[in-house]
C-alpha cells in the first residue's frame, strides 16, 4: 500500500510537517479556486503544482475532487461535451506528469455534506456529522436517479478509454451522505448494489473504487466483507470512522469508532495490496481553526501515526 495525505497544492506547514512523518505521497485538490492557477486541463498549471510537491521532497500521487465545475457533466446539461473534452485533456495530463489516481465523485447538485460542524468529540474536539432532520427535505427534485445513470454511463464511454491510455485509475467515490435524495437531487451511490452496477458497465483496468469505509458503513454495508468483494478494484483507501447510520451520524477519531480499523487495515493488505491510503475527515483538536472542517492538520498526526502503528504490528509493508 501507498500511505498519503490530502495536502493543499499551494505550500504550507503542512507539506513540512508531512516529510517529518515520512510521508511522501500526496493528494490534492487542482481547482482554480484554491491554486490561483488554471484549471488542470491546463497542462502548464498542473506541471506547475507537480513541480512545487516534487521539489519538497514530495510525489504528487492523485488529485480528489471536482477540479472544475463538473455541473454540465454531472446534471447532462448543455454544454456537458464541452466539459467532457476538458476532463479527458487532464486525465491525459494527469498521465503525462505521473499521477497514478483520480478520485471523483458524480453527487449531482450537492457534494459532501454535512449539517453539523461543531459536534463536540473526545476532549472537546470538534467533528462534523449529518442528521437528516435538519435538512429541508421539502426541495422538487431536480433530476430523477434514472437520468443520473444515463449521464454516468456516458460519462464513463467518454473517460475511460483516455484514462486506461494514460494510466491513470478513475477511483469512484460513494455518495456522503448516502441518501437518495439531497436537497432536491437524486443521488445514486449509496449502496454496494450501485456499486456493482457501476463496475459491471466496464472491465476497463482504469475502472476503479475509492472505498470509503465510513460511507459503505453508513449505509449498513458489511465493510470486511465489501473489502474481500470489491478489493482487486480499490485504487484508493479513505481511513476513517463514523457513529450512526445513514439518516444521523457523526465523525470520530479513528480509534473511537465502532470499527475494527486494524482489521481493516489488514485486509485491505491482502485484498487490495497496491491500494493508496489517506486518512480523512479528522476532527478539529485544540489551538486549530475548524475552518477546514475534516482537513486540519493535527488530527492527520494522529491518524498518520495511528495508521502507521497498525501496519507495524501487523507487519503490512507500505511506503
Amino acid at each position: 500500500m501507498h500511505l498519503g495525505l490530502m495536502l493543499p497544492a499551494k505550500p504550507d506547514l503542512s507539506w513540512t510537517l508531512a516529510r517529518q512523518l515520512g510521508v511522501r505521497h500526496v493528494i490534492t485538490k487542482a481547482a482554480p479556486e484554491l491554486t490561483g492557477l488554471p484549471d488542470p486541463s491546463h497542462f502548464q498549471s498542473l506541471q506547475t503544482i507537480r513541480d512545487r510537491f516534487q521539489e519538497a521532497g514530495l510525489e504528487l500521487y492523485a488529485l480528489e475532487g471536482d477540479e472544475f465545475d463538473m455541473s454540465r457533466i454531472k446534471l447532462g446539461l448543455p454544454g456537458a461535451e464541452e466539459d467532457l473534452d476538458k476532463y479527458c485533456r487532464m486525465v491525459e495530463n494527469m498521465g503525462r506528469l505521473g499521477l497514478k489516481v483520480l478520485c471523483y465523485n458524480f453527487m449531482a447538485g450537492v457534494g459532501w455534506y454535512r449539517s453539523r460542524t461543531d459536534l463536540q468529540e473526545r476532549g472537546g474536539a470538534l467533528t462534523s456529522g449529518f442528521d437528516l432532520r435538519e435538512v429541508d427535505q421539502t426541495i422538487p427534485l431536480k433530476i430523477t436517479p434514472e437520468r443520473l445513470w444515463e449521464n454516468y454511463h456516458r460519462f464513463l464511454e467518454r473517460v475511460l478509454p483516455v484514462a486506461e491510455a494514460a494510466g491513470i485509475q478513475m477511483a469512484l467515490h460513494p455518495d456522503d451522505p448516502p441518501i437518495p435524495q439531497l436537497l432536491g437531487y437524486a443521488r445514486i451511490f449509496i449502496h454496494a448494489d450501485a456499486y456493482r452496477k457501476a463496475l459491471a458497465l466496464s472491465a476497463s483496468p482504469s475502472h476503479t473504487i475509492t472505498f470509503c469505509q465510513a460511507t459503505f458503513r453508513t449505509m449498513g454495508e458489511d465493510v470486511f466483507a465489501l473489502l474481500k468483494e470489491f478489493g482487486p478494484r480499490i485504487a484508493f483507501l479513505h481511513f476513517r470512522d463514523v457513529i450512526g447510520t445513514r439518516e444521523c451520524f457523526r465523525e470520530t477519531f479513528h480509534d473511537n469508532g465502532p470499527t475494527d480499523m486494524a482489521e481493516l487495515l489488514t485486509l485491505a493488505h491482502r485484498y487490495a495490496p497496491h491500494c493508496l491510503l489517506r486518512p480523512d475527515h479528522t476532527p478539529t483538536m485544540a489551538g486549530e481553526s475548524n475552518e477546514k472542517v475534516g482537513y486540519t492538520m493535527q488530527g492527520n498526526l494522529f491518524a498518520v501515526g495511528y495508521i502507521k502503528g497498525i501496519l507495524d504490528a501487523r507487519g503490512i509493508p507500505v511506503d
